[in-house]
């Protein structure tokens, strides 16, 4: 296995399973003999659409906030940028917000 990067992704909880099934379906999550393996913990996302953003939720110019879920998962790195593309075509926002890093852990 290759070394492992830790991804969080934040989406609106309306497409929760949606970027799930992509994110697994590209390779992030396998663990041993496991694959789609996450963790899912619900919050508020807030953000503010600026002039030229086209929001899948609020208004260009008002706060807003909606009900997201972060996902967690782990990729290994020669999948990372598959796994981010997939990400990208299953999440509704134009600018998903993700993070990515380099983490020790079980090899």
């Amino acid at each position: 296995m290759s070394a492992l990067h830790a991804l969080v992704v934040y989406v609106p909880a309306s497409h929760t399973d949606q970027v799930l099934a992509a994110l697994g379906d590209a390779g992030a999550g396998r663990i041993g003999n496991y694959s789609h393996c996450s963790f899912v913990t619900p919050g508020t996302g807030r953000f503010m659409p600026l002039q030229g953003a086209s929001p899948f939720v609020g208004t260009v110019g008002s706060p807003t906030t909606v009900a997201e879920d972060r996902i967690e998962c782990v990729v290994e790195a020669t999948k990372l940028d598959a796994v981010v593309l997939a990400l990208r075509d299953a999440h509704p926002y134009e600018e998903p917000a993700l993070m990515s890093w380099p983490v020790d852990g079980w090899r």
